[in-house]
């Protein structure tokens, strides 16, 4: 399953640790198990990364979670390309109770 990970920086955490942050990104690979997709950073102050990657592995979101919860507040979210959601749509939205008359 694909999914998206946003990473924010902590309020709590400090200029220093968000430099050490960027160091330790420099020598850390994903989780194995973790096939990445893409990873960009924003220039926003809001998110520091985002990440698009695929696994069948809750060990390795764990991993993942745990590796970086220091520094940054991490929602991970299940996520669908658009080509995928365009071609499965219909037929979800085929099923919904609410659009049947």
């Amino acid at each position: 399953m694909d999914y998206v990970a946003l990473l924010r920086y902590r309020s709590s955490v400090a200029g220093a640790e968000r430099d050490a942050a960027l160091l330790r990104r420099t020598a850390w690979k994903y989780p194995d198990g973790i096939q990445l997709i893409a990873e960009h950073w924003p220039m926003s102050g809001d998110v520091q990364v985002v990440s698009i990657f695929s696994t069948d592995s809750i060990a390795a979101l764990l991993e993942l979670e745990f590796e970086w919860s220091d520094v940054f507040d991490i929602d991970i979210s299940p996520a669908v390309s658009a080509e995928e959601g365009l071609r499965i749509g219909p037929e979800v939205f085929g099923r919904l109770r609410r659009l049947q008359q």
